[in-house]
């Protein structure tokens, strides 16, 4: 079993904080096997009795009638009822699928608010669906719920498991992505039929079962994902995405479409927006913006294995890194004013922790001594103090410039061997 000891140590420092623990990320990533095999083997060694952990398994058939709030909340009332001096804790995978008899949000809200009363109980349950989150359980319900969204294996784990080559083992894992269920899976042939697979079960588990997408639309839908896949790192617009889509297809795709397409496949953790950003402004940009796969194996096997972007993928990891611990990451643009025609130069990541910052460009290779490379350039054009990293694979030691800019060797970068702030 692979140790995710990043999430253990969070859902650890968690217990008994009075708030529910929400933990949410794509399917297959590895959140059931987090909280109930993880987590459950954590309690046992620390003496809490296996009669004490309740686990109910929504997707499974002997635990379907506990998709009913009312019948979930009175079998969770007559565990711990029978003793109120003894901590509980309550177990609930996809959480989501309680509210299918009620109100997509306001049905699971009920649920959690119901439990909640109950001090001797500490809640914790997962959930593959961002919009089961959103409004009530997020505004309102806030101070009461700690999410922890747990992410497919990053390199660092990937290494940790395998271990030899490290090159040869990133090369691997850019091309199938890090879903924990590929450690068992010894061919390449093998890999891309779980991946392939995976995507279908997305879409019907994910998207179509909660929104109610059509077949025509499941489509629109395919080729709006495949879209993204070859646009990895492109900034990009609904309007431009459905203009791109129309002049390929039979049907017109307009831009409101688009948009709604995109919030299902970002809604199941499929892939993540990183907003635009105007760094001397302090604003954001309603469009356009990047959009990037949470898997990178997934993202190939929309492409169906044939089309592989080292530039794209290297971008890709490292977007994927950063959110996984736990920064804020956006687009930059910057103005150049200096030439004869006011120009923008992008930044690939403006990263946040609370009030500190720092700029990320991800460079296959650069010429250092180039006067007016743009990667560099766009960097100086920010005008501030706050640090600045290119992350690149063409070195093999780490090194700040004469400019202060500090300049990272991705693998260092991906195994933690480097401190960002």
């Amino acid at each position: 079993m692979i140790k995710r000891d990043f999430y253990l140590n969070q859902l650890a420092k968690a217990m008994w904080n009075g708030k529910v623990k929400l933990i949410t990320g794509i399917r297959g990533c590895g959140k059931s096997v987090l909280l109930f095999d993880l987590f459950y083997e954590y309690l046992l060694e620390q003496g809490v009795a296996e009669d004490n952990v309740i686990k109910i398994s929504l997707d499974q058939v002997w635990h379907r009638k506990y998709r009913n709030p009312v019948k979930l909340c009175d079998y969770v009332d007559d565990r711990i009822q029978l003793n109120r001096r003894e901590k509980f804790y309550l177990f609930i995978d996809e959480i989501q699928l309680a509210s299918k008899l009620m109100d997509v949000v306001q049905g699971g809200y009920d649920l959690l608010k119901a439990l909640m009363v109950n001090d001797n109980l500490d809640i914790y349950v997962t959930c593959s669906n961002r919009n089961w989150q959103s409004t009530d359980i997020v505004t309102d319900y806030s101070d009461r719920t700690l999410q922890i969204e747990v992410f497919p294996l990053s390199f660092d784990e990937y290494y940790a498991l395998y271990g030899g080559a490290e090159k040869q083992l990133l090369e691997s894992y850019l091309r199938y992505g890090g879903m924990p269920a590929l450690l068992t899976l010894k061919d390449d042939k093998a890999k891309q039929t779980y991946l392939s697979d995976l995507c279908r079960e997305l879409y019907k588990r994910d998207v179509a079962e909660r929104s109610g997408l059509k077949l025509k639309r499941e489509e629109h839908f395919g080729q709006i994902l495949d879209f993204l896949a070859m646009q990895t790192g492109y900034l990009t617009s609904a309007g431009s995405m459905g203009d791109a889509l129309t002049g390929t297809s039979k049907d017109v795709i307009n831009p409101d479409s688009v948009s709604e397409y995109m919030q299902h496949a970002c809604d199941s953790f499929l892939i993540s927006t990183a907003k635009l950003y105007d760094v001397a402004s302090d604003q954001y940009y309603s469009h356009p913006n990047k959009y990037y796969y949470t898997d990178l194996g997934l993202c190939s096997a929309r492409l169906n294995f044939r089309q592989y972007d080292f530039a794209q993928s290297v971008e890709n990891v490292i977007y994927n890194e950063l959110l996984k611990r736990g920064y804020s990451v956006d687009v930059g643009v910057v103005v150049d004013d200096k030439s004869a025609r006011k120009t923008h130069r992008e930044i690939d990541f403006v990263v946040s922790d609370a009030a500190k910052k720092l700029y990320i460009q991800s460079a296959l290779s650069l010429q250092t001594e180039e006067a007016n490379n743009p990667i560099l350039s766009a960097l100086a054009l920010t005008n501030d103090g706050f640090k600045k990293v290119v992350i690149r694979t063409d070195i093999t030691s780490n090194f700040h410039d004469e400019k202060g800019i500090f300049h990272c060797n991705l693998i260092d970068f991906l195994l933690n061997r480097v401190e960002l702030f």
